[in-house]
């Protein structure tokens, strides 16, 4: 990511605060600039509200990559995908947050905080903040994505 796209937005529901919380002090370590959107405690909360959240700020350019946590990531991720703009990628290893960039151009990482652990969750935030889109035959795949 260039210097003027290191703001990533953060979303999570109660089930990933703690994992939000361990990749909020990543970021901030990186030196990336980060839109915590919630939640800020584990007291229950509806993940939609936080997909949604994390896709109204992407699509509004406050951001050009985001972060989407739940306990299986698959909620969040259906949320955020809703919005045409958006093409949340849930990724569990470092090889599909690669591809996820890589050939689909993802601009949100969902993960499930019930089903990766941190240091595996650290690893594929990294390779997807510093992986850019190969182009080329994908190029036409991914405009497609937003006309479905």
């Amino acid at each position: 990511m260039s210097d003027a796209h290191k703001i990533v937005a953060i979303a999570a529901d109660h089930a990933g605060f703690d994992l939000k919380s361990n990749i909020v002090e990543y970021l901030e370590s990186a030196g990336y600039e980060v839109l915590d959107l919630g939640t800020h405690s584990t007291e229950r909360v509806d993940y939609p509200d936080y997909g949604h959240a994390i896709a109204e700020a992407i699509s509004a350019g406050k951001a050009e990559r985001g972060i989407a946590i739940c306990g299986s990531g698959i909620g969040i991720s259906i949320a955020a995908n809703r919005n045409p703009e958006i093409r949340a990628a849930l990724c569990h290893d470092v090889t599909s947050a690669r591809l996820a960039r890589l050939h689909n151009d993802a601009n949100v990482l969902a993960m499930g905080a019930r089903l990766i652990g941190p240091a595996v969750a650290l690893e594929c935030i990294g390779v997807f903040l510093n992986t850019t889109f190969e182009g080329g035959r994908h190029a036409e795949r991914v405009k497609k994505l937003g006309n479905c």
